[in-house]
């Protein structure tokens, strides 16, 4: 698919996470964001915080989204949720989109933690080690981020990460996207209301 990154009509979808330290599950927020940078969509998803299912709430969330105009997502991370993985070839098959993954500093890798924390880790090595390695990127903005890539080569990400980034390192859909994220975390690990007593309950006590 050929991107014009610089043109208003482009929409990216914009995809970040957010968990609280004993959550099972993350809240999952995408922002579509036009190249005007016009907030024009939102949508909340949910992942198992150390399961294998983030390829599929992503997907979930682009049909509930129902919107054929998105012209590629952006992925603040394809490592979610405690070794979540997504799979980024498989993401962008079944949604027919360019996907660019997105991270930001230096790593040797994470297969030693994997190990660590899962008694029997085979598949999802498998998963990790099919994400293969990571491309640096030099922004406008002089920060270099580290991407992943499926649908589209290294200069179409600059240039798609430099039409969306205003300031340091993190483009606009998925800064938008990650704020939503942690409110929306922040509304689902809410304790519940007291119900409220009504006065002659409340005369009786």
């Amino acid at each position: 698919m050929v991107l014009h990154a610089g043109k208003k009509a482009i929409r990216a979808l914009g995809i970040a996470e957010s968990f609280a330290p004993r959550a099972t599950q993350s809240t999952l927020a995408g922002v579509v964001m036009r190249g005007d940078l016009l907030v024009d969509g939102v949508v909340f998803g949910r992942a198992t915080v150390g399961g294998e299912d983030a390829t599929g709430a992503i997907l979930s969330m682009l049909k509930r989204l129902s919107r054929k105009d998105v012209n590629l997502i952006l992925l603040s991370g394809c490592i979610l949720s405690r070794y979540n993985i997504v799979d980024v070839d498989l993401l962008s098959r079944e949604s027919g989109l360019p996907v660019l993954c997105l991270t930001y500093k230096e790593s040797s890798g994470i297969e030693a933690a994997i190990r660590a924390h899962f008694p029997h880790p085979g598949g999802r090595l498998e998963s990790y080690r099919r994400l293969g390695g990571r491309t640096s990127v030099t922004l406008h903005t002089g920060k270099k981020v580290f991407v992943r890539t499926a649908g589209l080569d290294k200069r179409t990400a600059r240039r798609v990460l430099d039409s969306f980034t205003l300031q340091g390192s993190v483009p606009e859909p998925v800064r938008l996207a990650a704020l939503a994220a942690r409110a929306g975390s922040g509304l689902s690990s809410a304790p519940r209301p007291a119900r409220r007593t009504s006065a002659r309950r409340a005369s009786r006590a």
